[in-house]
């Protein structure tokens, strides 16, 4: 099993998480009853179990304990899943298993969540003069290299005969994006949640598009360390149950979840929390080869546009089911 190298779209976020990973170099081999569990401040079903204990009380009772590893970014996290440093993460977006995949990494899908297609919008200020997809020729957007956005920026400019070359792309994170579109520096940008509800909460904006429309599905897979899913299949059963029964709880109290995330998302008004949530299925599913269809679509779409360094083929990875 081999680390990989992050590309170059991403050494900014890199630089954040080498930090996190310098850390966990330090920690122990994988051990039967020790579970280290990668995630983000956005992971909202792992902050969830992470926040009410439930999965340390299942895993307590396999005599299992849990150790806790935060990340800024997927990529980090799943670079410190491939070397052994980790051995689960919480969700990331569609395309960040597909450059570990790229990387060679030894990953194993076990769970995703039902796409979330309004979790990504491409929005304008309300003032804008583009109405439509095709209005976008020649305009400057924003969007992030390699995450789900710039997936969604060429799926909607191919849908109306655009590329790429007919646009003014700047590659910001997300935090930078929104400095730029609010100042009017751009003339659009694809944001994903909470960005996109916290903008057109405190912005006046308006929605061209957002993979609603079948342009791009939004999907968050969760990956672990294929070596760590042979081993202990009955521990991944509980982490697996332990995300359906949270994810079901966030939908089911949208109230009391959005007070539980507020803080862990930078202090956000609730009320935007809960918006955000509802864009987002929560809706944890089994990992399917037929599901990972747009995982392809991504994979072969990157690589046409030279943002992946080969092509990739998105189901040459395993996959846990439930059961096993």
């Amino acid at each position: 099993m081999k680390p990989f190298a992050l590309p170059l779209a991403f050494k900014r976020t890199a630089i954040v998480g080498a930090l996190a990973t310098a850390t966990l170099l330090q920690a122990p081999l994988t051990l039967a009853d020790e579970l280290r569990i990668g995630y983000q401040r956005s992971s909202t079903l792992m902050s969830v179990l992470r926040n009410n204990n439930s999965l340390e009380e299942k895993l307590a009772e396999q005599g299992v304990t849990i150790d806790w590893y935060e990340f800024t970014s997927g990529l980090p996290m799943l670079e410190s899943l491939n070397v052994g440093n980790i051995d689960i993460s919480a969700d990331v977006a569609d395309t960040v298993p597909i450059f570990a995949q790229a990387a060679g990494a030894d990953l194993t899908f076990y769970a995703s969540e039902a796409p979330s297609p309004a979790g990504q919008a491409l929005i304008v200020l309300e003032d804008s003069d583009i109405e439509t997809l095709e209005d976008l020729a020649g305009k400057r957007i924003t969007v992030t290299r390699g995450a789900g956005n710039h997936y969604l920026l060429i799926a909607a400019l191919e849908s109306v005969g655009l590329t790429l070359d007919d646009v003014r792309v700047s590659y910001l994170p997300p935090a930078d994006a929104r400095a730029a579109f609010a100042q009017g520096n751009v003339d659009a940008w694809i944001a994903w949640e909470p960005f996109l509800s916290t903008s057109r909460a405190t912005l006046e904006t308006r929605t061209i598009t957002d993979g609603s429309d079948g342009l791009a599905s939004y999907t968050r897979y969760y990956l672990a360390a294929t070596p760590y899913v042979e081993a202990n299949p009955e521990v991944i059963s509980t982490v697996y149950e332990a995300l359906n029964e949270a994810g079901n709880w966030v939908n089911e109290n949208p109230e009391e979840a959005a007070e539980l995330l507020a803080p862990l998302w930078g202090n956000l008004d609730p009320d935007i929390v809960q918006t955000a949530n509802l864009n987002r299925s929560y809706d944890v599913q089994p990992v399917t080869l037929e599901g990972l269809g747009e995982q392809q679509k991504i994979a072969d779409a990157f690589f046409a546009a030279d943002i992946l360094p080969h092509a990739v083929d998105a189901t040459d990875s395993p996959i846990w089911q439930p059961g096993e």
